[in-house]
């Protein structure tokens, strides 16, 4: 695993640990090939899975790839979440609730691995942050 990877996996795990100490009981599993990066239970005892994304630009619309999306959406019996932190805050999205726009296709890289550059089209959905459940800006 490389410095980078590994920088991006304690970034996650220091997540988990925040939103512990706020009444989840979630586990990191980012490191697995799972459609998320955390199991648990919300605060209020519910199973659930989080997605978590780690942005190092700020935009106002957050991306929710189409193809994530529905695999979060085809787990049963538990709660779907997607967490968003970049530079401007962190945003929580209920995905069991989101009412989604359109599909667009964006030109991005292929994957998060850090050493792979090549670039695809990709179906999204762009969101916006008055669509998140819980929004904390700095």
């Amino acid at each position: 695993m490389d410095s980078k990877e590994t920088s991006h996996h304690k970034w996650e795990i220091t997540i988990i640990e925040i939103l512990n100490s706020d009444g989840w009981q979630l586990t990191w599993c980012g490191k697995n090939t799972e459609h998320y990066d955390a199991i648990g239970k919300t605060p209020k005892g519910f199973d659930c899975v989080i997605e978590l994304k780690l942005r190092h630009k700020y935009y106002p619309t957050k991306v929710l790839e189409v193809y994530k999306y529905e695999k979060l959406m085809e787990i049963k019996d538990c709660l779907k979440f997607y967490y968003v932190f970049d530079l401007k805050g962190n945003y929580l999205y209920f995905l069991d609730n989101l009412v989604l726009p359109e599909k667009t296709i964006i030109y991005c890289k292929t994957t998060e691995k850090f050493d792979n550059q090549e670039l695809i089209d990709k179906s999204v959905y762009m969101i916006s942050e008055n669509q998140a459940s819980v929004i904390n800006k700095y």
